[in-house]
């Protein structure tokens, strides 16, 4: 089965000024997403994210390299039918009710009259808008313009879904709302490629994550891979006193083990990603 999407050798190149300077936005990147899953993007402003976005959806042409999904060159309009995109701050036409939007960009997707009444009902209620749906859309909240959203990103039933910063400006229970819906996504056999500022809420969602840094790839895994899990493991017990500890390091040092640290937390995404980030390589792969 092919990936839900992939690029290979990907660079993009941006003219700057009139003397052929060039800007690398994306720098030979190599990503590999199964189906199925969720896949977190990071990076600071500026590593290449959007771009890379871009270039999966087609809008941009690469400079190098090639981008697929579900094995089709991205730029094909068999590739772009299998994309639901929600982009960081999305421009709704706003005296529109939220059914006549999502009615809308069904039919730029080409569904055809009858089936389109059904999809719009069907992911209108999956968003949680329904009681909402016969308002004007300049009166939703945040929270609310990011369901609608999302229901016009479904509207078409793709396979993948390209969520870029969903839950940016939301309160924490419209955060958490989203989150859940994108694990229902998830689960019910969608791909979801996600970009986020909120690393915690990133580590709690994604199979797997890639961070990108000045156009490169610095790091790519699960997130208990690149915190370092492999190999150790991590026991969460009731405080132990000094002589407690020193019994527990012996017991351990008995049998050819080492106690390598005592924290109250674990070490998370956001130190992962400090990390990483500019340093400008991957492991084991040259600049």
């Amino acid at each position: 089965m092919a990936p839900a999407l992939e690029t290979r050798g990907l660079v993009k190149d941006f003219p700057v000024g009139l003397r052929g300077v060039k800007l690398r936005a994306v720098d030979h990147l190599d990503l590999t997403v199964p189906a199925g899953m969720i896949y977190g993007l990071l990076g600071p402003n500026g590593s290449g994210k959007s771009t890379t976005i871009k270039a999966l959806l087609g809008l941009v042409a690469p400079s190098a390299g090639e981008c697929r999904i579900f094995g089709q060159p991205s730029g094909e309009v068999g590739a772009r039918r299998e994309v639901g995109y929600l982009p960081e701050a999305p421009y709704f036409y706003r005296h529109l009710t939220g059914r006549e939007l999502v009615g809308f960009y069904g039919r730029m997707c080409g569904l055809g009259r009858r089936e389109l009444a059904g999809r719009v009902e069907t992911v209108v209620a999956q968003v949680g808008m329904t009681a909402a749906a016969d308002r004007a859309v300049e009166t939703y909240s945040k929270g609310m313009l990011q369901r609608i959203g999302l229901a016009q990103a479904l509207v078409h039933d793709p396979r993948l879904l390209i969520l870029d910063e969903p839950t940016a400006g939301v309160d924490p229970v419209g955060s958490a709302a989203m989150a859940d819906l994108i694990r229902s996504l998830r689960d019910a056999g969608k791909t979801v490629l996600l970009t986020s500022h909120l690393l915690g809420q990133m580590e709690a969602l994604c199979d797997r994550v890639a961070i990108l840094d000045r156009g490169r790839l610095v790091a790519e895994g699960t997130v208990a891979e690149l915190a370092g899990g492999a190999g150790r493991h991590c026991l969460e017990v009731d405080r132990l006193d000094e002589p407690q500890l020193a019994e527990l390091r012996a017991w351990l040092a008995a049998r050819g083990r080492g106690l390598h640290g005592v924290t109250a937390a674990g070490r998370g995404l956001d130190a992962v990603f400090l990390e990483r980030v500019g340093r400008g390589q991957v492991e084991g792969r040259e600049p």
